[in-house]
């Protein structure tokens, strides 16, 4: 494993950033109706994983940051919902719902793996 230096080191975070960039060029093709609803729920919520991550990660200590983390993953199963919600309404197809769904579950994946390593760490000091 590479040193990490700073939260953009941290797999989750590189992983959550991927999600969130899929999730931006993916909401701009929603009806203009949808701006201030699911458009934003899903802007908002695909930030907020990296957001907390890197916020977590300033914190210094591992209970701490494992909280931010678990706002992240929070956000993680929100999407998954919206997701669900863009695929009912036919903004997505089945093709492109899986797709994310797996990227979505994949982070989630990976930032309970980094919950669990510093939830380890805190109980060790």
């Amino acid at each position: 494993m590479s040193e990490i230096r700073s939260f953009e080191d941290l797999e989750c975070w590189k992983k959550g950033r991927v999600l969130r960039k899929k999730i931006s060029k993916l909401i701009k093709t929603f009806p203009s109706f949808e701006k201030f609803e699911l458009v934003s729920q899903m802007r908002r919520a695909s930030r907020s994983v990296t957001h907390n991550i890197s916020e977590g990660y300033g914190r210094f200590y591992f209970r701490e940051n494992a909280q931010f983390c678990r706002i992240a993953r929070g956000s993680l199963y929100e999407i998954i919902d919206q997701l669900i919600t863009a695929n009912d309404d036919e903004y997505i197809n089945d093709e492109e719902f899986l797709k994310l769904k797996s990227i979505t579950n994949e982070c989630i994946i990976i930032l309970n793996g980094y919950i669990k390593y510093l939830i380890k760490n805190a109980n060790n000091k």
